[in-house]
């Protein structure tokens, strides 16, 4: 992220008082539905709705969250709602090609690595190269169907641990969807709802 670590409550206040001021930027709030309780943040940035290209940024998650499956959830609803709600074609993950936790991150979600745009910025004293990585409308049915599968409460052990990895269902849907295509048939399933996003005005 561009913005320091912050010092206390006020210091956070004045940074989201500062990015309100931004056209092209909604922040939104992630929500524990259990506790009640705001968990993180994220933003869609750079919007550009004639094309249909959108950018997810600035993604803030509380310690809270380890070993909860909420912020993948947050991850997947964002997307549906851009691609199912508003018929976005592109979404876009862009991060310092240096930040690994970010990139496996990005692929994790199923994000496709596309380069590093070398000497992008002066960051903090030095110059960074920027890894991009997007999704696109053609991927999205495929990750729709996986993300609710991983999120389905049957993939979790009773102290919450997953039983299939994201990537492994994943491979797993790509291929039925791809034998789908020649048998006509569905792949049903359901998923647990634990956060919401609230739009920060």
């Amino acid at each position: 992220m561009a913005a320091d670590p912050f010092t206390d409550a006020v210091d956070y206040r004045r940074y989201v008082r500062e990015v309100a001021q931004y056209p092209d930027r909604q922040d939104y709030a992630v929500i524990d539905r259990d506790a009640d309780k705001a968990v993180g943040t994220l933003s869609l940035m750079r919007q550009d709705p004639n094309n249909g290209v959108i950018e997810v940024g600035n993604v803030m998650f509380s310690p809270l969250l380890k070993r909860t499956p909420i912020s993948t959830e947050a991850q997947f609803r964002i997307m549906a709602y851009l691609f199912d709600d508003l018929g976005y074609r592109r979404y876009e993950w862009k991060c310092d090609s240096l930040n690994a936790p970010s990139r496996n991150a990005a692929q994790r979600l199923g994000f496709r690595f596309e380069g590093i745009f070398r000497q992008a910025m002066i960051y903090k004293g030095r110059s960074r190269g920027t890894a991009w990585y997007s999704i696109i409308d053609a991927d999205w049915p495929t990750l729709r169907q996986a993300f609710q599968e991983w999120l389905a409460p049957d993939n979790f052990t009773i102290d919450g641990r997953q039983r299939r990895a994201l990537s492994e269902i994943r491979a797993q849907v790509d291929r039925h969807r791809r034998a789908s295509r020649t048998t006509g048939l569905a792949m049903p399933s359901c998923f647990r709802c634990s956060a919401t996003l609230i739009r920060r005005t």
